[in-house]
């Protein structure tokens, strides 16, 4: 039998996260305002452990590179795993505000990139940190453990397999009995989607590299040009959707990249798309990526690659389709809406080709899960754009993209009665 979660400690719980407001606030621009780009985030990270640490957490640092596991032990009860990614996007900010991030990022390699936080994931970190601090100054009100940890690199699909190769799961951690994760979304401040089943896409990210024969630009009959190759395929690879995979099946391909040469006046020796795959579907997944191979290779031949020249194909991150277990969702449904109001719990929201790879961990764990989606636009912007006939005012990765400062602490309680709401359950 489950125990509801009492209204007196929803009211406690957003009473406790209101007086530490301000901080949060202040937290948050400072993360907005130091965005680190995926495995660089170590001053997030260094932040998120000191935290914890004040919080009385046993922390344990550099796992998967940047990751930091915090474990809150109060007696007994379940185990229950609360992720947050700490990664920013290669995107140069405009959205003007005092706060915005305004330097490239200086990388390993020596090169830099613009870096911000077009994903909410500086929302993330300080969600998980204001909401450690309330589940930390509520003891009496829970029992079991919590285990938070900040992830990185999850825009590249790379940093939960990372954590999990690094021994998440054979450290020696309290092993999970559930997970709970949140990502911000361009809906307004207040709404949360609270959904059963499949919530999110499957996802691949994979570089096709096309090999030709560079030469002068003034003479492209001595050359095979990698570039039109890539032109080429781009086009190609788009027919696969329309053409190869039955239209009820949802399926996206995106080419997010070409990188080829340098100079006005050269035609170069390779050309690299970037490419990445939406998908609900191993068998569409599998559909995809043989298609992707067959036009590749049918590009090269039609522009006379030689057989061992022929374009190859680097897998890198991925990820599952993110499902909710519908107990789970249950389980924490009526103290949102009784945190947000009934109107503001969405239970019906349709599946997003958005990807994510918190449940790589629980999926490997072999435990359920439930994942939110909380509205971080304000309500006027997201009002207007609706009547003007968009779907929200701005997209995530999109270099305007912003968090509403209302969402901060807003965001903080709906995790933090969450989790109670499950250690109650």
């Amino acid at each position: 039998m489950s125990a509801p979660l009492s209204p007196a400690v929803i009211d406690r719980a957003s009473v406790l996260v209101d007086a530490d407001a301000a901080r949060l606030e202040t937290l948050f621009k400072d993360l907005h305002a130091h965005p680190e780009l995926p495995f660089t985030e170590t001053r997030t990270a260094a932040i998120v452990a000191s935290e914890l640490k004040a919080l009385g957490f046993e922390v344990t640092t550099g796992i998967g590179g940047t990751g930091v596991v915090g474990v809150l032990r109060n007696g007994p009860g379940k185990t229950i795993w609360y992720r947050a990614d700490m990664d920013a996007n290669g995107v140069e900010e405009i959205t003007g505000l005092p706060y915005a991030a305004k330097a490239r990022q200086k990388l390993p390699d020596g090169s830099d990139e613009w870096a911000m936080h077009a994903c909410g994931h500086d929302a993330h970190v300080t969600w998980l940190l204001g909401t450690a601090r309330a589940l930390a100054k509520m003891k009496q009100a829970w029992s079991g453990t919590l285990l938070v940890y900040a992830q990185p690199a999850e825009e590249l699909g790379l940093g939960a397999q990372a954590m999990l190769k690094d021994g998440l799961l054979t450290r020696g951690f309290p092993k999970p009995d559930l997970g709970f994760g949140s990502h911000t979304a361009p809906g307004p401040v207040g709404a949360v989607s609270n959904s059963p089943g499949v919530r999110m896409a499957g996802t691949d990210q994979l570089d096709i590299t096309f090999t030709g024969l560079g030469g002068h630009g003034s003479t492209p009959q001595m050359t095979i040009d990698p570039v039109v190759m890539a032109a080429q395929a781009v086009l190609g690879y788009q027919t696969i959707i329309s053409r190869n995979i039955d239209p009820q099946s949802a399926a996206v391909l995106t080419v997010g990249a070409i990188e080829a040469g340098r100079d006005n006046n050269v035609i170069p020796q390779t050309a690299v798309l970037k490419l990445n795959l939406r998908w609900f579907d191993r068998t569409v997944r599998g559909q995809l990526l043989t298609r992707i191979d067959e036009v590749s290779r049918g590009v090269a031949i039609g522009a006379g690659v030689a057989i061992d020249k022929m374009p190859t194909r680097a897998m890198k991150g991925s990820a599952v389709p993110l499902v909710n277990d519908a107990a789970l969702v249950k389980t924490i449904d009526q103290p949102l809406k009784q945190l947000l109001g009934p109107n503001m719990v969405i239970n019906n929201f349709p599946a997003v080709t958005g990807s994510e790879d918190f449940q790589e961990v629980m999926v490997a764990a072999k435990v359920p899960y439930v994942f939110l989606l909380i509205g971080v636009a304000p309500m006027d912007r997201y009002t207007a754009a609706v009547k003007a006939g968009r779907m929200a005012p701005y997209s995530n990765h999109n270099p305007d993209f912003f968090v509403d400062l209302a969402a901060v602490p807003l965001g903080t309680k709906v995790n933090t009665v969450s989790i109670l709401s499950l250690f109650a359950e």
